[in-house]
């Protein structure tokens, strides 16, 4: 199984823009079957951490590229584009 985990920092001011982002990012799991398990959750500890993350579990790498991929997953994703300011992220082997 692998674990995808993204950490992103949010430009000032876009507090809806960010709210719709990670509701849309949510809103994927089981609707994109390749999705085992999702989470998201927001900072609510020091204001210097990231703002938001994303943790995910897919079958293989495989699973991950067609989430990647799928246009649904690119639909949300380009709103994040627009209102971050930086994105981090690591695959894992669980």
């Amino acid at each position: 199984m692998i674990r995808h985990v993204i950490l992103w920092k949010f430009k000032e001011n876009t507090e809806a823009q960010q709210a719709e982002f990670l509701h849309g990012l949510l809103s994927l799991y089981g609707v994109i079957p390749e999705i085992m398990n999702m989470e998201v959750g927001r900072n609510s500890g020091a204001e210097e951490n990231y703002d938001a993350c994303l943790i995910a579990d897919f079958a293989d790498f495989d699973a991950l590229h067609r989430y990647a991929v799928d246009p649904r997953h690119q639909a949300v994703a380009a709103l994040c584009k627009e209102i971050r300011v930086s994105r981090v992220a690591v695959d894992y082997e669980v």
